[in-house]
């Protein structure tokens, strides 16, 4: 209970720090939320997307799930998408993932007695990224190179993922937004490393499918 009577008052000392620094800092914001990105994250809690990135309240939508996944299939991420690019028309979707992230390693370990439950079906198209790039994983030196290598594929694989949705796809149909970017956050060092920026059409996103 004093945990979550910590929250409280960390968020009224907030309010109070930001209305002092900017009187109408909340009022403007009630009117309409209008993001300049969208960002696609893991649910780890060490990687709090506004707060690594600096952005502010009213700068970024996000979605996040285990492993940063997009499905095709997955009426979550899609509805938030949809809503980001055909309602605020975000410019940019990023896809965020992390070093030591524990969706990969429980990929990365499935098949060797230690079965997770529901989140082994979630991470299905994570074991099938480490499986199209087996031989390349196999040749890096170490584990933790491997388990590094396969986080960024597959960041690399969900902005392919991302570009095949029919929302992109219709979006842009009318133009060449929103740019799809990939991005790994390194929670040793808080810094966020870019894998691929600036997909705006399919020939770029098909020039991915061999990385990812």
């Amino acid at each position: 209970m004093l945990d979550l009577t910590r929250l409280f008052e960390n968020n009224r000392a907030w309010a109070e720090r930001m209305t002092r620094d900017d009187p109408a800092f909340f009022l403007e914001r009630s009117r309409a939320q209008t993001p300049h990105f969208l960002a696609i994250g893991c649910s780890d809690s060490r990687v709090p997307l506004e707060l690594l990135s600096g952005a502010a309240p009213g700068e970024m939508f996000v979605h996040r799930n285990v492993a940063n996944q997009v499905f095709p299939a997955d009426l979550n991420v899609l509805s938030v998408l949809e809503y980001a690019v055909e309602v605020l028309r975000v410019r940019h979707v990023l896809v965020v993932g992390h070093y030591g992230c524990g969706g990969v390693q429980a990929a990365m370990d499935a098949g060797q007695g230690q079965g997770l439950g529901l989140v082994d079906n979630w991470l299905g198209d994570v074991r099938d990224v480490q499986r199209r790039h087996r031989d390349e994983l196999r040749a890096l030196p170490t584990v933790d190179d491997r388990f590094n290598r396969l986080v960024e594929l597959n960041v690399l694989h969900q902005v392919v993922n991302l570009a095949r949705t029919p929302v992109v796809q219709s979006a842009w149909a009318r133009d060449a937004t929103p740019l799809l970017h990939g991005a790994v956050f390194d929670v040793r060092d808080g810094l966020l490393r870019s894998l691929v920026t600036a997909v705006d059409g399919n020939d770029k996103a098909d020039a991915l499918i061999p990385l990812a």
